[in-house]
């Protein structure tokens, strides 16, 4: 299989590109792609000094540009070059326009834009960072999430990526001698999720990790029997409890947060209060 230049092209950040190729990649076993990723591009000089790189490396090119002459300048030269090249964003935009009855603004990066969600969002991270690992549960009720689980089940990652989202999350490791704070079990406000796992995959897990750090890759915390007790461990207090819990063995850690995300979404329509309409006549 030839190898495919895959080239990004964002006059922002570029994430949103990148998420869109990385999923659709995610659809073909084993192919051959170098991507090259070009963000911030928003003049027709920077844009310019990219299309060399064309020149060298010829294949796809993915972007979301809003202005209409740099737009204009990349779609003219791909032609002229005969790449094949895609606005990624054209078709839900073209859609939702049609639906809403306005035109769309040609506002680069308008998704980082410094609003309210932006700053809930900065908020969110630093609440996060601040309450990884067991530490500041004295706040936790001001948590939207806490994460519960034993080691090396995704609860700092996960806890990350919701943050990105703007979820303020806390995460606790769950550890036999050692019960957590007994204010995890009288949070109110938080929604409180379970993480568990596969036994024989956390094993592997564990000693990737102890391999990583130089360390004995035969001591009590990849044993067998000592993990699964772990394990049961958390699952009698999920259930003691009665927590959503989610198991992490086949997911990425973005399936882990949708799936988290979904729950919450889940828990705040039960808890909005139906809107009264006008009584019947």
């Amino acid at each position: 299989m030839a190898r495919l230049h895959l080239h990004l092209l964002s006059d922002s950040t570029g994430e949103t590109l990148e998420m869109i190729a990385k999923a659709a990649l995610a659809q073909f076993d084993g192919a051959d792609v170098t991507r090259h990723f070009w963000p911030m591009v928003r003049s027709k000089q920077h844009l310019d000094r990219i299309l060399q790189d064309f020149t060298a490396n010829p294949g796809l090119v993915l972007f979301t540009l809003a202005n209409p002459e740099t737009r204009g300048h990349l779609e003219e030269r791909c032609r002229t070059l005969g790449l094949p090249h895609v606005a990624v964003l054209d078709t839900v935009t073209h859609a939702l326009a049609e639906r809403l009855g306005q035109e769309a603004h040609s506002r680069p990066g308008a998704r980082h834009v410094m609003d309210e969600a932006y700053f809930r969002r900065v908020d969110a991270i630093q609440f996060t960072i601040a309450h990884d690992d067991g530490i500041g549960w004295e706040n936790w009720e001001e948590a939207d999430i806490v994460l519960a689980g034993v080691s090396r089940t995704s609860k700092t990652p996960t806890s990350i990526y919701l943050a990105n989202r703007g979820f303020k999350v806390a995460n606790i490791p769950l550890v036999v001698e050692s019960p957590p704070p007994t204010s995890l079990f009288r949070l109110r406000g938080p929604m409180v999720v379970g993480l568990t796992t596969a036994p024989k995959r956390l094993i592997q897990i564990r000693r990737n990790r102890l391999l990583s750090l130089n360390e004995k890759a035969q001591t009590a915390y990849v044993d067998e029997s000592r993990v699964e007790k772990e394990l049961s461990f958390a699952r009698r207090m999920f259930a003691d409890n009665g927590w959503a819990v989610i198991d992490v063995t086949r997911r990425s850690i973005e399936e882990t947060a949708a799936a988290v995300i979904k729950l919450h979404q889940e828990r705040a329509a039960r808890d909005t209060p139906p809107q009264s309409g006008p009584k019947p006549i």
